[in-house]
């Protein structure tokens, strides 16, 4: 994901799940710093803080307090300054519902986060080999 070394951002309340993001992401040697919100209201207020650098990609799991993934999507996706960030949604949430209202929503992929950790790791992969020669712009 270098895209200038940008942060990733990864929307996550579990801090299991945000360790074994960043393990797997060291795992395939993505450098990209990590920043992590803990739901879609603390991630809407770094990604509208001045002081913070827009991320390269948003990580985003949907089932979490406050503002859920699907509620911080539909207020991203309708932000000019935001809406162009891509955003794959990492989740457990095997909900048609969920799928067809994160599609509706703009996002770049949806992912079931695997149980599996080589497995996990790979989904990982797949996401950083996508977006290392994807055009995205500036």
């Amino acid at each position: 994901m270098k895209i200038a070394c940008k942060s990733i951002l990864l929307v996550e309340d579990d801090q299991v799940d945000v360790m074994t993001v960043k393990r797997a992401l060291k795992e395939i040697h993505v450098t990209n710093p990590v920043v992590n919100q803990e739901n879609g209201e603390e991630a809407l207020k770094y990604l509208r803080d001045p002081e913070s650098e827009k991320p390269c990609i948003i990580l985003l799991d949907l089932n979490m307090p406050i503002m859920n993934g699907i509620e911080f999507l539909q207020i991203v996706k309708h932000d000019a300054q935001l809406r162009r960030i891509p955003v794959v949604v990492l989740t457990t949430s095997e909900e048609q519902q969920d799928k067809v209202s994160s599609f509706d929503l703009g996002v770049a992929g949806y992912m079931a986060k695997p149980v599996d950790y080589r497995q996990f790791v790979e989904v990982m992969r797949t996401i950083d080999a996508y977006w290392t020669i994807s055009e995205v712009p500036q």
